[in-house]
Formats: C-alpha cells, structure tokens, sequence
C-alpha cells in the first residue's frame, strides 16, 4: 500500500500501540501531541500489603539489600558533630528614642511594653472627675499613714484632710455634671462617697500640679512642728503611687502617634568603634512587641547621646551540639517507629505554596542534617556572630560564618532571626534580644473606638463603644450617649417652652440636619496644608441641639478622639492620616497591662492598641429633609 493510500482513520490497536510509521503519522497530523505530565510511581500488583508491611526478616542478604534500597548506604552525610564554639560580639541597648523626638537613657528594669506603651493616665479630663474606684484607694492610703505611729505626727488630721480634699455630690440640674448625673450608676457611687471620705486624686494633682503645692495647703488646723512631717509622707504618697503605677511618658517622649494611632520609637546602641547601631520601629500596634517590629538603620549612625553607656565585649562559648528534634520526625532508620501524632504525608500543598514546601523539605529529606547549639545572652544584648567552630567526629574542625552576609539587596541573601534594613546597605546578621516581658495581662478596655467609613454622609467617624465612667472601669458608649441625651432632654424640658410665632401651614417640618447619637464623632476630610489634592482626616464636632438649652458642640469623651482638646495652652486640631481608616475600619482601646520586670516588681501601665475593624458603618445622617408633623389638634 502506497504512502496516500493510509486511511484518515487509523486502527484503534495502532492508535493505542503506536504508528508504525511516526514520521508519516506527524506529517499528515494524525495524532495530535496534547502534552501531560504526571507524577510517576509504582503500580501494586495487589491491594493487599499486609506481608510487605511486616518487614520480615529472612536472612541477612535481605537485609542488605533492604538497607541498600532505603538508602542507608549512600554516604551522604558528613561527620557528625561533637564540639561547637561560638564567637560572637554583644553589646547592649543604652538608649530609647520615641518618634521624632531625643534620646533617652535606657537604664532602667522596665520591660520595653511598659516604657513605649505608657499612655496618660490623666486622674481628670474635661473637667469631670475620672476613676473613682482608684482615687478613693490612694485616699485610704493616705489616711492609713496619716495615722500611723510611723508618721511623726502629734495630731490627727484625718477630718481636716476629708474637709479640704472631699467629693461633691453631683448636681442632677446642672449641665456640667452631665458626666456624673446622667448616669444613675455613676451618680450614686459620688453620692454615697460625698462628704465621706477623702479624694486622693484632688491631692495628687495639688502635688503635681505646677508649682508644686505642699500638702497641708489650704487644711485648717495643722500645726507647724508637723508640716515636716507631712512633707516626707507628701513625697512617699507620690512615690507609692508612681510605683503603682507606671507614669505616664511626657509629651514630649510619648512615643504614640495620635495621627498614624499606633506607636513609634528608636533604640540605639554602641557600636566597637564608638558609633551608634540604631535600630527603628515605624508602626508598633500594640499587643506583642519583639525583634521583628524594630529595622536596622543604617542611615542613621551619628554619636550616641550617652557614649559611655554601653560596652561592646567579644566572648566565645563552647558547647556540645545536639539534634534538633520535632513532633512527627522521620526515623533516619529502617527499624526505628515514627511518631505517629503528627502526619506530614497528609499535608496538602500545592506548587505554589513555597513556604509549606520548603518546610516539608526540611522535615522529610533534610531533619536530621540539623543540630542546635546554645548561648545564653542577657536581655536588651545585640549579639553579631563572628564565626562558628565545629569539630566532627573525623577530627576535623571547620569554621563557619554567618549566611546572608552580603548586600540586603542581593535576593539570593536569606536569614531567619535577623532585622531588616530601612534602606540599602550591608545585611545585619545581628541577633538582637529586646527586653521585654515574657507575658503581659491585659485588663478590661477602658476606653474602645472604632473608627468607620460612611460612604453615605462622605466622611469617617469615631464610634467610642466604651468610654470612661466616673466610677472606674468603662462603660458602654451607646448606653452612655442615651442617658446623657436624655438628661439634657430633661433640663430642656424644665425651661418654658417660647411663645408660637407663627401657625402651622402643613404638617411638614424642613431639618437641616438629622440627628446623630452622641457617641459618633465625625471626621471631616480637609485638605493638607501645601497641596489641591491629598486629604486627611479632621476631628470636627456636632451640635447638641435641646430646645430650650443653648446650642453646644458634642465632645468626645475619650482620651483617643480628646488628643489636643485639653492642651495646657488651649484646644487643638486633630488631625487623622486617610490611609490609616480602610475600607474595614480600625478599632483602638486602652487598657491596663500588668506584667513584671526582670526584678520581680509588678508592672501595671495604660497602654493603647490597634486591630482592623468590621467594615463599613451607616451614621444615618442626612441632609434637607422634610419631617412629617403629627396633625394638629
């Protein structure tokens, strides 16, 4: 048969064989190449493996050629190791440098949560008595001392004290105790305590307040021979309470960000040659603070401000390797058990999931080609590897140093535990072990907001779900907004209402505005100054409308939307960053953070934290509309 007499359709035994002729086969398109790889392995000639999983053993030829086919032969591994030594250099953090603003020492046993999370504690805001709870506490202790023998006093001025320093009960008809009458629960914990016992926060403050004050001023009846003494219980009651708790950073070393809301510091520390390593945290958030959320700096290596703070030493440190073992480990041999707690074959990952592949690497193939030798360094200690000494069972001994030592931007560079550059330059291969604390509680949130996008009324707004209340601890913002609405409702309706002025026409009413519970803050977009296109974000306020009262503006009643309001020289403007509030929010709180130092003394600070919100939020404001009006009588 003649080439151009091949049929079209070629038998289905030469289609699944094979075509005689491939070459011909090709040239007239036959069978089309379709490409298809997959994985080759073995096919069972049973579906029964129980005599194959015994692993009997028959003689032993069999097991050698069993140890031959698992590869126990293949000589692939070095000796192993017996000796390490570890040279290293370390030196020590001397310095902490929040925001933008100088360094200070870093010579302290706080933990790093508690000297850069420390937010103001302020025992007044706006006016309104805070943390009632706390400040009966500090009153008690200073009556304790004032009474005991200890104290050197000739008197006791336990009632002269309660006089000066007393609580007030809040007045139910008056507008500036809307903080304390509004709230029902609030208002009897000041009622039950007026006249009663002795404010501890009024005397702090008159201790603290420039120019300090001394403690019997303005207290009748104190006799002269003993105004000594209370000027040493005056400075140990600021004391106790400063250990108590942490004080708040001054402003200008507080290292939070009210615009970007979330934590900014520097850390600083001595280099060999007399030059500063700093290092730089440009967004902390709060929660766990540990060597990752600092980057090398580079760029900045000026003097230190302490140059005799810190010493750099070089030690050596020799030890015995051990394997580095893990739940799930493959056995190295063929007669070990597994663990059968941890199934690695079942781990399901696809090409693309590098991580997940490069990890089932090293368990499988690469686990026991691992050893883990120990340093112990002390806290807040950079430590740089000079050079690895290993010996091996051979005798031999090889040095080693540290991987990834070449330019950060060389992308075959790749290090674990180490920092990264703020910009270009050489790789830190510097392991650095900040001081912080091992495990930190974190309390009840006394003040929560969540600030969301309102896409209806083109603008953002702080929504404070918890707010402070008189009485200590927080309570909820919603609630706190219906009762001061309604207190101020009240007082509105006690005045006479104005005389009509003119006759209803229709039962419409126009409203400029709608009304917007008192717990929702806005946020006006504006412009930043020196540019027609980028905006940020406003901090603005709405009225309080009550007929009746006069019209006043809405205040926040947290300390993270009241950020300048209650600025010594007069309120300021907050200002908010656009790219800081996505599409899903972001919600901030403050709480109390309890911990404890190196030293055993407990800790306890204030201290601020953000997480991403929920999405967007609806205020239900609206502009030009016309009410309905119940029909007139």
């Amino acid at each position: 048969m003649s080439e151009a007499a091949v049929p079209l359709n070629p038998p289905v035994a030469e289609v699944i064989a094979g075509p005689a002729n491939l070459r011909a086969a090709l040239a007239r398109r036959e069978l089309p190449s379709v490409n298809v790889y997959n994985r080759l392995e073995g096919r069972p000639r049973t579906r029964a493996f129980d005599r194959s999983l015994r692993a009997e053993v028959r003689d032993p030829l069999w097991m050698l050629t069993r140890q031959w086919q698992v590869g126990e032969f293949q000589a692939d591994d070095a000796g192993s190791p017996v000796l390490s030594q570890l040279h290293l250099e370390r030196t020590e953090l001397t310095e902490l440098g929040p925001r933008e603003f100088p360094f200070v020492p870093f010579d302290d046993p706080l933990p790093l949560e508690a000297r850069v999370e420390r937010r103001p504690f302020p025992l007044r805001l706006g006016g309104v008595p805070l943390a009632l709870d706390l400040r009966l506490a500090m009153g008690r202790r200073w009556e304790k001392w004032l009474v005991a023998p200890a104290s050197g006093l000739g008197a006791d001025y336990t009632a002269a004290f309660r006089d000066a320093y007393k609580f007030t009960a809040p007045d139910p008809d008056a507008a500036a105790d809307a903080g304390r009458a509004a709230h029902l629960s609030v208002w009897q914990s000041f009622a039950a305590v007026a006249g009663r016992a002795l404010d501890g926060g009024a005397l702090f403050e008159h201790l603290i307040t420039p120019p300090a004050g001394r403690p019997y001023d303005g207290v009748a009846g104190i006799a002269d021979a003993d105004k000594p003494a209370l000027d040493t219980l005056a400075d140990r009651f600021l004391a106790w309470f400063r250990d108590l708790i942490v004080p708040a950073a001054e402003p200008e070393s507080d290292a939070w960000d009210p615009q970007r809301l979330e934590y900014r510091f520097r850390a600083a520390a001595p280099n060999a040659d007399g030059s500063a390593r700093r290092y730089l945290a440009p967004e902390y958030h709060g929660g766990r603070l540990d060597w990752w959320h600092l980057d090398r700096d580079p760029g900045d290596s000026g003097p230190l401000a302490a140059p005799n703070g810190g010493v750099v030493t070089e030690t050596t440190s020799t030890t015995i390797p051990s394997p580095v073992a893990f739940e799930g480990m493959p056995a190295t041999r063929w007669w070990a058990f597994e663990d059968g707690r941890t199934n690695l074959g079942a781990v399901d990952a696809a090409t693309t999931d590098i991580a997940t592949l490069l990890f089932l690497e090293f368990a499988l193939v690469y686990a026991n080609d691992w050893f883990l030798t120990q340093v112990e360094l002390p806290v807040g200690s950079i430590a740089r590897v000079r050079g690895l000494a290993v010996t091996n069972v051979f005798g031999e001994r090889l040095w080693i140093t540290p991987a990834g030592a070449g330019d950060d931007d060389t992308w075959q560079r790749w290090s674990m535990f180490s920092s990264s550059l703020v910009g270009p330059g050489a790789a830190d291969t510097s392991l650095l072990v900040l001081p912080v604390a091992a495990k930190v509680h974190e309390g009840p949130a006394l003040e929560e907001v969540a600030l969301v996008r309102d896409e209806m009324a083109n603008m953002v707004w702080g929504l404070e779900r918890t707010v402070p209340s008189g009485a200590g601890g927080g309570m909820p913002g919603a609630l706190a907004a219906t009762e001061t609405t309604a207190f101020f409702q009240r007082l509105g309706d006690a005045v006479p209402p104005a005389p009509a002025v003119e006759e209803r026409v229709a039962n419409v009413r126009y409203e400029v505005m709608s009304s917007v519970p008192e717990n929702w803050i806005p946020f006006a977009p504006v412009h930043v100054p020196g540019s027609s296109r980028q905006i940020q974000l406003q901090r603005s306020a709405l009225p309080r409308i009550v007929p009746g009262l006069p019209t006043t503006p809405i205040e926040p009643r947290t300390a993270l939307l009241r950020e300048g309001r209650d600025a010594p020289g007069g309120p300021r403007p907050h200002f908010l960053h656009e790219e800081e509030v996505g599409r899903a929010g972001t919600v901030v709180r403050q709480s109390f953070q309890r911990t404890r130092a190196v030293n055993g003394r407990a800790v306890l600070w204030v201290g601020a934290g953000r997480t991403v919100g929920r999405g967007e939020g609806s205020s239900g404001l609206a502009f030009d509309r016309l009410v309905p009006l119940p029909p007139a009588d």
